[in-house]
């Protein structure tokens, strides 16, 4: 249901939320959510014209989270990056359905209002508090164990 980029994105805005204000890097926010680096930088341009997130260049540039995550939503990021389509009229452009949806249709679109009602009451700032504090936000392991990570070369 999510495109790539819509994952990409959240992935994005919980990483620099969990760094309170403080500048990010391309390259530590790709290595810490796991984006790729060229990925990276047209989810962040995008995000940046949606007014969620600051890129500055220079020796202590990067991205920053603008306004509060506690108040930004999910749904608020996925409209931005790859915005929730409601189904407004018959997506088959059958001229008997007219406005009126079908049973099939008018299903499919209560299921996207579901959708939009979950990501709309659901805050970046909340994917960081109240967790299992086994769990990262991202599903990332805390520590890498043993067996995860790579071999030293020698």
């Amino acid at each position: 249901m999510f495109s790539q980029t819509g994952e990409y994105a959240l992935r994005v805005m919980v990483y620099l939320a969990s760094r309170a204000g403080e500048p990010a890097t391309n390259k530590q926010i790709s290595a810490a959510t796991l984006v790729p680096r060229g990925y990276l930088a047209k989810i962040l341009q995008t995000l940046s014209r949606a007014g969620l997130v600051k890129s500055q260049r220079g020796l202590h540039g990067g991205s920053i989270l603008l306004g509060n995550s506690a108040i930004l939503s999910l749904y608020d990021v996925i409209q931005a990056v790859d915005p929730l389509r409601r189904i407004e009229t018959c997506p088959l452009a059958l001229t008997w359905h007219g406005r009126e949806l079908c049973p099939l249709h008018r299903r499919l679109d209560d299921a996207i209002g579901h959708v939009e009602k979950t990501l709309k009451q659901a805050t970046i700032a909340s994917l960081l508090t109240g967790r299992d504090e086994s769990r990262h936000p991202l599903c990332l392991p805390k520590k890498p164990s043993q067996k995860n990570r790579p071999a030293k070369i020698t």
